[in-house]
């Protein structure tokens, strides 16, 4: 039984050396953009709506692009823009993807439905410059988001969720209803109606549906919960899923193998699950 729900959630507490990472990523996310910017392979600041962080970065691949991977950035809805995870689109990029990270409007300023309709107008504006499947990633809060993405109450156009092939949630928060007891609602704002209407574990997957659920085995349980509840829920809805813990990885580093091409994180992410492999 969980008598502490703050500290169920609390990442960086339980990681050595956590509040070095942020500083890493924006180091590494930079030099990446100035790489990619200086051989014209750079969109930056697309903007997909009116408010002031509804906008893109948008990374291309030497030729056409085989698709879109989009990367959705986590920090419970209420930190973080895309400036801070440019060089998680190395992976895709260099395989051939174009990569779109989106920002969004921040909680307190946004309702995390509002967040929900934010991502899916970007996925829906990306979607109409760049032809070809769709791919969706995000990490923790991003993950929850591109879940949602595959729910039958999608905020996104027919056409476009038709066109997606393939989900990595990467320590995705699947039931929001737990974060009602949690000192972060105070900021989020959450109430009881919103957290059924947000938790993609509680709707149908628009199918066909492929996502694997991937999560650190250093994780806090409650991801590694809240991991292997979408995969096992969905997985009796008729959709294509898998759960993987990816050993010694922990919440802050288990997203860096994006970077890498080569990696297991990326092929995943750029391979649909066969059904019959399912």
């Amino acid at each position: 039984m969980i008598t502490d729900w703050d500290d169920a959630y609390a990442n960086g507490d339980h990681i050595k050396g956590a509040a070095e990472f942020p500083g890493m990523w924006v180091k590494m996310a930079t030099a990446f953009r100035d790489e990619m910017t200086a051989t014209n392979r750079a969109e930056i600041d697309v903007a997909y709506g009116t408010a002031e962080r509804e906008k893109y970065d948008l990374f291309l691949p030497e030729g056409s692009p085989k698709g879109i991977v989009v990367f959705v950035h986590g920090g419970y809805w209420k930190a973080f823009d895309k400036s801070t995870w440019s060089h998680l689109a190395r992976g895709a990029v260099t395989k051939g993807w174009a990569v779109c990270l989106p920002s969004y409007t921040l909680a307190p300023d946004a309702r995390i439905s509002e967040i929900t309709r934010q991502i899916g107008s970007a996925i829906d504006h990306v979607a109409k410059r760049i032809s070809g499947p769709i791919h969706l990633t995000g990490h923790s809060a991003g993950g929850h988001l591109v879940s949602r993405m595959n729910c039958i109450n999608s905020p996104l156009s027919p056409g476009t969720q038709a066109r997606i092939e393939n989900t990595v949630s990467i320590s995705g928060l699947h039931d929001m209803r737990p974060l009602l007891n949690t000192a972060m609602n105070d900021v989020l704002k959450l109430d009881e109606e919103e957290a059924i209407v947000e938790s993609a574990a509680l709707h149908r997957p628009h199918l066909p549906c492929s996502i694997t659920c991937w999560v650190g085995a250093d994780e806090r349980p409650e991801f590694i919960r809240q991991n292997a509840l979408l995969a096992n829920i969905w997985t009796g809805l008729g959709a294509s899923t898998r759960s993987v813990e990816a050993p010694d990885k922990h919440h802050f580093n288990v997203i860096a193998d994006l970077a890498d091409p080569e990696s297991d994180l990326v092929a995943c992410l750029l391979h649909p699950i066969d059904p019959e492999d399912a």
